[in-house]
């Protein structure tokens, strides 16, 4: 699929509907108003294309932006690129794409660990978000890379701008979610902080208790855990030796 057809699919999926809820969430225009339904079809339909990923970007518009970020390649996407997604990225759910795609990507520490420091309400964000799919889908990075993060979010989450400030709460609850190490500095740290206030405009939206969040992922997490070492202790358990049975000659 090319640029093209890519955007006149999406035109002609766009709905009245779905432009009025995304734009009450901060959506930019132009928008056709796509529902994610749709997004994720054309997108498994396209597969992994960076080039068409940095075409669709630059027609500007929000819904081919998310596109864009569904089927970039995370071993294709450069640095330049990168940041200047982010940075153009403005709404909380393109950054999150973008952070997605990111976090997947040789680029995810570098990245994170310089947009966390950015003081732009969404490059910021970026990087904190980068942080949460690492944390949570990421079980090869170390708890070690997470750790002095806690401090920083707990510094620096109350002044932060209300879409970072979210993202904040959004990678404390992934971090302490992610091993019981991690989940008593975590918990610590968020009870200390207090409730977080983030404005979600005009929508249902709610920011989750750290602690509660912390507690819950927890929990899931330990069955989850026992049954995963049954799988593997049953699997190295070696095979028992099939024995054939002893024909009786008779005389």
């Amino acid at each position: 699929m090319d640029a093209g057809a890519a955007l006149s699919a999406l035109e002609k999926a766009g709905t009245e509907q779905n432009r009025k809820v995304y734009k009450r969430h901060g959506y930019p225009e132009p928008l056709f108003g796509v529902s994610f339904a749709t997004l994720d079809k054309l997108a498994k339909q396209i597969g992994r294309d960076q080039d068409l990923a940095e075409t669709l970007w630059e027609s500007g518009n929000t819904d081919a932006r998310i596109l864009g970020a569904m089927i970039a390649d995370p071993e294709a996407i450069t640095r330049d690129v990168a940041d200047r997604w982010v940075a153009e990225a403005r709404c909380s759910t393109l950054v999150d794409y973008v952070a997605k795609i990111v976090a997947r990507s040789p680029l995810a520490l570098p990245c994170m660990s310089s947009w966390v420091g950015s003081d732009d309400e969404w490059i910021g964000r970026g990087g904190w978000s980068v942080m949460s799919v690492l944390a949570n889908e990421h079980p090869e990075v170390p708890d070690a890379s997470f750790t002095p993060y806690l401090a920083v979010i707990e510094r620096k989450i109350e002044a932060a701008k209300n879409r970072t400030r979210e993202a904040m709460n959004t990678a404390l609850i992934a971090i302490g979610g992610r091993s019981d190490a991690l989940a008593t500095p975590a918990t610590a740290a968020a009870k200390r902080i207090g409730e977080v206030e983030v404005d979600h405009g005009d929508t249902a939206c709610e920011t989750p208790d750290a602690v509660s969040y912390i507690k819950k992922m927890r929990a899931r997490a330990k069955p989850a855990a026992k049954k995963k070492a049954q799988t593997t202790k049953k699997q190295a358990k070696p095979a028992k030796k099939k024995v054939a049975a002893k024909k009786t000659k008779r005389r």
